[in-house]
């Protein structure tokens, strides 16, 4: 087992909430957790260990939208997304902590910023078909972001609603979007001897905050004032980004 300070484990214990949470209402949510995690664990380590977590959290949000995805757009990104998995794990493979950790950080900030860009161009995004070049970049971008921080969400999320996606076909695609490329970067990570004995440890005991936070997100839903808690998990996530780039 890890060997954690109480604190940081009430604070690992959130951020696999949030994992949950984030799988069933709120998307955007997870970069709280990946700041969690890298600040309090090695770099490297906390992309492992947050990846077993959002497995599991994946498994909710297929029961909740498996039937609505658009799996025309999903064969489209693939490619793309491929692509960005592969130089996302070259990355980690050649990359030690004191690298990895301030590129999570300013990750996490280009995400926020990307998210907050995504709001404002909303209304202008583009209707049909996306440009191929479109598909391209954010496929690449969302696969490298997501095998070295597991934060590919934004952009995906960018991505999806520039395509005019309707909610539920969005919330389809994404959560088999994120179970197959998660299922996908178990074995890369592994490989790269970042899944140890320790990390399933880990995991096993958080799981179960995974589960409450999933189902308390199925509750949450149709109740949440979505702007209010939008700005709580930005705020959250700059500080924690913040952190990270402190040497």
């Amino acid at each position: 087992m890890i060997d954690l300070a109480p604190w940081a484990w009430i604070l690992l214990a959130i951020a696999g909430t949030v994992v949950g949470l984030s799988k069933t209402a709120l998307p955007g949510a997870n970069t709280v957790s990946v700041a969690i995690f890298a600040a309090l664990l090695p770099a490297r380590t906390s992309t492992g260990a947050l990846l077993l977590l959002l497995v599991v959290g994946d498994l909710f949000a297929l029961l909740t939208w498996r039937r609505h995805a658009h799996w025309p757009t999903l064969l489209r990104l693939a490619p793309a997304v491929a692509a960005g998995l592969v130089l996302g794990a070259v990355f980690l493979a050649v990359a030690g902590n004191a690298v990895v950790r301030p590129v999570i950080g300013a990750i996490l900030l280009a995400m926020v910023a990307i998210t907050l860009w995504r709001r404002r161009r909303t209304t202008a995004a583009p209707e049909g078909a996306a440009h191929l070049g479109t598909t391209l970049g954010y496929g690449a971008l969302g696969g490298f972001t997501t095998m070295v921080a597991n934060a590919g969400g934004p952009v995906m999320s960018m991505y999806f609603l520039a395509m005019r996606t309707p909610v539920k076909v969005f919330l389809g695609t994404a959560a088999w979007f994120f179970a197959i490329v998660n299922i996908v970067k178990v074995p890369v990570l592994a490989g790269l001897g970042l899944i140890t004995v320790p990390v399933l440890l880990m995991d096993a005991v958080l799981v179960p905050m995974v589960v409450i936070g999933a189902l308390f997100g199925r509750w949450l839903i149709p109740r949440i004032h979505q702007a209010l808690f939008d700005r709580i998990v930005l705020i959250l996530t700059v500080l924690g980004a913040l952190y990270l780039l402190i040497p």
